[in-house]
């Protein structure tokens, strides 16, 4: 599964659907099925540093369009203490809202906190846990930006792919000069996925594994970041989760948001 935005870096929602030569076609089914999401899946964000060494995160991710927006909400907790019990303050939620028109936003909320965090636009290239992960991962907004084109067919670990190139426009806030999707045409899902940064030109590479249909829709179970030419990376596990979570507008209310149990 993604993460967020349809996740839309938690759960892309796509269905199997024909074969799309023309890049309004590819990009309706895309654009159709981030509309139509309302999931839930909990699991877990591996942090994996130069030396092979796993920090390990529990996450819970919960997603819904509405009122013209995808509404995705991450919430992480951090690896349990001595004690057998994760920080309290340490654990936090994130709501991102991934609109057509690029008004997209990320919030943080924080136990204690009397009001969340509007996180800036030139902060959204920021490491999540320093992980390979950024907040604007979570966005992954690209399958809306203006520039879309389907470059050419290629096999990717054994799947014929149609490969989309998505750029911002000229206004677009993005943390990213393009990105490249290598998309199975028979399920209409990313198997892999290239970021190229704005700051340094480095390249961000997304592998999905696990690939599975439920109830009609695709997901991954398990999504690899790393950044090419560094040791490192980072793993979203999905353990569990429902394509079909019959979510409402309240579950992404602020003042529902800002509630936090008083044990994690």
């Amino acid at each position: 599964m993604r993460l967020a935005g349809a996740l839309s870096i938690f759960v892309l929602l796509a269905a199997g659907a024909a074969h799309a030569l023309d890049t309004p076609a590819a990009l309706v089914s895309l654009r159709n099925q981030i509309k139509a999401s309302d999931y839930r899946a909990t699991g877990q964000l591996v942090r994996v540093d130069e030396s092979g060494n796993r920090t390990i995160y529990s996450i819970a991710v919960k997603g819904l369009w509405f009122r013209g927006a995808m509404h995705s909400l991450v919430e992480i907790v951090p690896p349990k203490g001595p004690s057998g019990t994760a920080s309290q303050s340490g654990r936090f939620r994130i709501l991102l809202e991934t609109r057509p028109d690029g008004r997209d936003s990320i919030q943080i909320f924080r136990p204690h906190q009397a009001a969340p965090t509007l996180l800036p636009a030139d902060r959204w290239g920021e490491s999540l846990l320093n992980a390979t992960f950024s907040f604007e991962d979570l966005l992954d907004s690209q399958y809306f930006w203006p520039g879309q084109i389907i470059l050419k067919s290629a096999v990717f670990s054994g799947h014929q792919c149609d490969v989309l190139k998505s750029t911002p426009g000229p206004s677009g806030r993005s943390g990213y000069v393009d990105v490249l999707t290598w998309l199975d045409h028979t399920i209409n899902y990313p198997v892999y996925a290239e970021k190229v940064m704005r700051q340094g030109g480095m390249v961000k590479e997304f592998t999905y594994y696990g690939l599975r249909k439920s109830n009609g829709v695709w997901s991954a179970t398990q999504v690899e970041a790393k950044i090419r030419g560094r040791t490192g990376s980072a793993l979203l596990i999905i353990k569990r989760g429902s394509a079909k979570a019959h979510l409402s507008m309240n579950d992404f209310q602020p003042e529902q948001i800002s509630q936090f149990e008083d044990r994690p």
